[in-house]
């Protein structure tokens, strides 16, 4: 679903990305880790093409990332699920609106948005807040409308760029437990974090970068400075 092909990606000739191979199934659930500035944020923004590498290739579910126009990134941000640190909500719409921003854009039938957002809300247990704006809730809970949002239109990639880097360390662990049921549905699950407590406890699939290589990946793995303790 995910792949990467001698993947290189430099800024102002200082390398930030060298030689990435990497293969990332349907279905499957992947940590992302490494310390600030191994290239973690930086292979992200290649895969939801905030960036395009300077050599080598870029794939999600067959589409070639590194050939896109301007004009279709949109297209292919739509087939993708993103979640981001800092929510990023819309401050005037409620919960429900929020969600369901993305199927008003692509114009799908108000009675199947109606649906489609309340299952996405049942999914993060949110249904109780759907009416609610996100002042008025807390850091997980707009997290959760985050993830909701992300999901609302069944994509089979989603990805997940330091979601628990705001949260305390119980509503961190609640959320990423959260994007592993989720993966459990067949969605594709490549989360990018420092948080070494939850990458621990889960034991699922690490893939270590360091100076902008990929230094281990390992299936069950741990964060990789505990690894190599």
């Amino acid at each position: 679903m995910i792949q990467l092909q001698n993947v290189y990606k430099e800024y102002g000739g200082r390398p930030a990305l060298v030689n990435i191979n990497l293969s990332i199934g349907l279905g499957e659930f992947a940590f992302l880790v490494g310390p600030s500035g191994a290239g973690k944020s930086t292979l992200m923004r290649l895969l939801y093409r905030e960036e395009t590498p300077n050599r080598g290739t870029v794939m999600i579910g067959g589409i070639n990332l590194t050939r896109l126009t301007n004009k279709q990134v949109p297209l292919l941000r739509r087939r993708l699920g993103i979640v981001f640190q800092d929510y990023k909500l819309l401050a005037s719409k409620t919960v429900f609106e929020n969600v369901a921003y993305i199927l008003r854009a692509l114009g799908v039938p108000e009675n199947e948005v109606q649906r489609r957002v309340s299952s996405a809300l049942c999914v993060v247990n949110l249904e109780d807040k759907s009416q609610d704006f996100p002042d008025e809730l807390s850091g997980g809970e707009q997290q959760r409308v985050g993830i909701a949002r992300a999901i609302v239109n069944g994509p089979p990639v989603l990805l997940a760029d330091e979601p628990t880097g705001n949260l305390d360390p119980n509503t961190s662990l609640e959320i990423v437990q959260l994007l592993e049921r989720i993966s459990q549905r067949g969605t594709t699950v490549l989360i990018s974090t420092h948080d070494q407590l939850i990458v621990n406890a889960l034991r699922r699939r690490v893939i270590s970068l360091s100076k902008g290589q990929i230094v281990s990946d390992v299936d069950s793995g741990l964060y990789e400075l505990e690894a190599k303790s």
